[in-house]
């Protein structure tokens, strides 16, 4: 069963045009994703998923320079886009991840993937209940669990974000959580604002340009210099339901 991760990409973005490529520490912020993806071991394949639109691409190009190989679809269906994307690569299991996490680590990612392939459910994510902090997500499903989504989701919100038909509906879908042991999901570790954009530049600055450092090097850090969590503290998160 080929498990195949998936990452999100497109220029546009309503509150940072243009962050997954932008700089971070000599790379764009998508290379980094996909440079600290490619050091998990449960991970067959790497896809790009972006959109058909003319601006984008500069996301092809960019993913041609590092050999990644790429898939293009509907901007506003991203449900419809990761549908197309996995059966382009026959993927038996479908790991989502976004392009604005550079933090992301393997470590987490393969984690999720490994309870996946133990449980066998129809989804398993460390985003269901959220003990990581927000940058580390993952979401694995199985490729039938994404197409029945695919089939049945009519709202557009659904539709956007690819997953929430699965996990709104556990009568129809076995779900299962993966969870740290505390709770740190009072870090936010994304991009979507230049404040997050500042908090991750100074994070590769002090932790090293390679990138090779795990989250809880992020952690510790952190803790010494806590005023660096406070760069991007009053960013508020986007709400589901506004797409």
């Amino acid at each position: 069963m080929k498990v195949v991760a998936i990452v999100q990409a497109r220029v546009g973005s309503t509150r940072l045009p243009g962050k997954v490529l932008l700089d971070l520490a000599g790379k764009s912020v998508l290379t980094r994703v996909l440079e600290r993806l490619r050091r998990a071991e449960t991970i067959d394949e790497l896809l790009v998923a972006t959109t058909d639109r003319l601006a984008d691409n500069a996301i092809v190009e960019e993913c041609q320079r590092h050999g990644v190989a790429v898939f293009r679809g509907q901007e506003d269906d991203v449900l419809d886009r990761y549908q197309r994307a996995a059966e382009s690569c026959a993927a038996g299991v479908v790991v989502r991840i976004t392009s604005d996490c550079p933090l992301i680590d393997s470590e987490v990612t393969d984690e999720t993937v490994r309870k996946f392939l133990a449980v066998r459910p129809d989804y398993a994510s460390n985003c269901l209940q959220r003990t990581y902090p927000r940058g580390l997500d993952t979401e694995v499903m199985a490729a039938r669990a994404l197409q029945q989504a695919w089939s049945e989701a009519d709202q557009p919100y659904q539709r956007a974000h690819v997953t929430p038909y699965i996990y709104e509906h556990p009568e129809k879908f076995k779900l299962v959580s993966v969870t740290a042991e505390k709770d740190y999901s009072q870090h936010r570790w994304t991009v979507d604002t230049p404040e997050d954009l500042q908090l991750v530049r100074a994070i590769y600055q002090r932790l090293g340009w390679e990138g090779d450092f795990r989250w809880r090097d992020v952690l510790a850090l952190l803790e010494a210099r806590p005023e660096l969590a406070e760069l991007n503290r009053s960013v508020a998160q986007k709400a589901l339901h506004l797409g």
